[in-house]
């Protein structure tokens, strides 16, 4: 009997690594996938401030002009944002891969 239960054991635990790595091949095969998507994430990350920043600036420069200008000035603001989420977020996803990693 206790030859039969570490049989079974042992079956288990070939099985479960089995299934690990076939988890972890369609996971990779998706990666492709999910990379594309993330540039296209952190591409509109950036890409959207931007054009807010510049919306707002010429809105301002046509209703307060100043001896600067606001279209430039808010589009620098809105790139330098939209680079300052797309950092957080791909530094969140490295982090939450390497956890992964780990376990």
């Amino acid at each position: 009997m206790d030859k039969e239960k570490k049989h079974e054991e042992e079956l288990s635990r070939q099985v479960a690594k089995k299934a690990r790595r076939k988890l972890k091949a369609h996971g990779e095969h998706q990666s492709v996938w999910s990379g594309l998507g993330m540039f296209g994430l952190i591409g509109w990350s950036i890409v959207f401030p931007t054009l807010v920043g510049t919306a707002l600036g010429v809105w301002l420069d046509g209703h307060y002009p100043q001896s600067f200008s606001w279209t430039l000035s808010l589009l620098i603001l809105g790139l330098l944002a939209g680079c300052l989420i797309a950092w957080q977020w791909v530094d969140k996803e490295h982090h939450d891969i390497n956890e992964e990693e780990d376990e």
